[in-house]
């Protein structure tokens, strides 16, 4: 996705070296407590609980997913709900700078949070697929604008020692949140219910909207209005419908057609937003190879992870678990997120080796994950039990230790001018990914026999196939996670 050639400009051992000792005391020498005591613990709070709302959104929709799809129907669209979801996130995650600039933090929150609980709302009253999708992308506009509304306000509302546990504990909240989603979500579909887990989110979000109206700054507005990038927010729109559209085709050739139109029209965007004037990626972010590396890293690991959406439904179809069951075991993989983000954050002589090693991790449980999913026998109790939760706990705790040093190895690469920038692009570079990782791992699902053949026969080889190839992704991941901190 990123250009890596060699046009790109080096940086000078000693620069480096430099940047280093300047800013390893500053990210470590703030504690837990200095992030959370006075009144920086609501501040931030407020902008982790956008964060995980959204989260608790996306792992509750995963786990009653298969019961949906048994109420209104619409197996084919299964990665859609995510794909769309995703795609208008991005859309309010460009939108969320601008409106901080032109309302304020408070009040552009706000605005995230009334149209995340329009779409909840929409997603309740679902009767048929096309409602439902239509309601997951309105929730996904008012998401994307909560995600990146934290990233853009940290580092206006916080000092600079606190941005890297700050970062941390916001990446954090994709893991804990993740653990009230699928409960959410198991508890209302096993008791054939699944519009209650829509309707849960409301409450949430009001208790978080009145959190914000007493705590976060009225202010926090940037030094410029942002401009928003609409042509090219829906050239990256069409170019992952281009790819789900590719997975309803029962053509190879259609596939493959709709997979290369898809990309082509990445690159396409990339190649004009190089010397665009409202751009979606920093300035600097073509021209700084650790830079490109790092935005890379986050691309990769997003799209990668995006493959548990199919968990619940290998976990029910080929091992027989119940939705709650399953909906928890799909959180071992956030809490893996949680753990790997809370034990990393802030330790500054770690981050090196977080980066490089937390890739390598993730795509070693991937690959063994490819392998026991297909397996009924084996792996639902006893020592086979045991090596499924490893592996789920691997590739959490792989991409956990290396996010919040990527998010904050950002901030700090990227010049002061481009910083507030840099951060948008942040969510924007993660939720692109995802999208096209829900539109990859549903074409790649439908391609092996998810819906034909179907049943248990197709969802073995689905499974096989998705895992192994995402884990691939993980491996390219570590190799940029390699140049960015080399």
């Amino acid at each position: 996705m990123m250009n890596t050639n060699s046009d790109c400009t080096a940086v000078e051992p000693e620069t480096a070296a430099a940047e280093a000792a300047q800013l390893a005391p500053a990210a470590g020498s703030a504690s837990w407590a200095d992030l959370l005591g006075t009144g920086n613990g609501m501040r931030v709070l407020a902008l982790a609980g956008g964060t995980a709302l959204h989260a608790i959104n996306v792992y509750m929709v995963t786990t009653v997913m298969p019961s949906v799809v048994a109420d209104i129907g619409g197996l084919d669209y299964y990665s859609w709900n995510t794909t769309l979801f995703v795609v208008a996130s991005i859309v309010g995650a460009a939108l969320a700078a601008a409106l901080a600039d032109a309302w304020g933090g408070k009040r552009a929150y706000l605005a995230g949070l009334a149209t995340f609980s329009v779409g909840a709302t929409l997603c309740a009253l679902a009767t048929a697929m096309p409602w439902l999708l239509l309601g997951r992308s309105v929730q996904g506009l008012g998401g994307g604008v909560l995600v990146s509304l934290a990233y853009v306000l940290i580092p206006r509302v916080l000092a600079e020692r606190l941005w890297t546990r700050a970062m941390g504990l916001v990446s954090a909240m994709w893991g804990i949140a993740t653990l009230a989603g699928p409960a959410i979500g198991g508890i209302f579909a096993q008791g054939g219910h699944w519009r209650l887990a829509f309707w849960m989110l409301l409450p949430v979000a009001a208790v978080l909207a009145v959190i914000v109206a007493v705590w976060l700054p009225a202010s926090g507005r940037g030094s410029a209005s942002a401009r928003v990038p609409f042509a090219k927010l829906a050239l990256l729109a069409l170019s992952v419908l281009a790819i789900s559209f590719a997975s309803l085709a029962a053509q190879r050739g259609l596939q493959i057609a709709g997979v290369v139109a898809g990309l082509l029209l990445a690159a396409w965007i990339l190649r004009i937003d190089r010397d665009a004037v409202v751009r979606l990626l920093p300035r600097s972010a073509f021209v700084d190879a650790r830079l490109i590396a790092l935005y890379a890293t986050i691309g990769l690991l997003a799209m990668s992870f995006t493959v548990e959406i199919f968990l619940p439904y290998f976990l029910q179809v080929i091992h027989g678990h119940e939705p709650l069951a399953a909906g928890y075991l799909t959180a071992v993989m956030a809490a893996g997120w949680s753990f790997g983000s809370m034990t990393s954050a802030g330790r500054a002589k770690f981050a090196a080796q977080a980066i490089r090693n937390g890739p390598l991790l993730m795509a070693a449980g991937l690959f063994a994950l490819a392998w026991i999913l297909p397996h009924v026998q084996g792996f639902q109790a006893g020592a086979g039990f045991v090596v499924l939760l490893a592996a789920l706990l691997a590739v959490g705790i792989g991409v956990g230790m290396a996010w919040p040093h990527l998010l904050a190895r950002v901030l700090i690469v990227a010049p002061a001018a481009d910083s507030s920038h840099a951060s948008t692009a942040i969510s924007t570079v993660q939720l692109y990914a995802m999208s096209l990782g829900a539109a990859l791992s549903g074409l790649i699902a439908n391609g092996a026999g998810l819906t034909s053949p179907g049943g248990v026969p197709g969802a073995q080889n689905a499974a096989a196939w998705l895992f192994g190839l995402f884990a691939v992704l993980v491996l390219a991941a570590a190799l940029f996670a390699r140049r960015a901190v080399r």
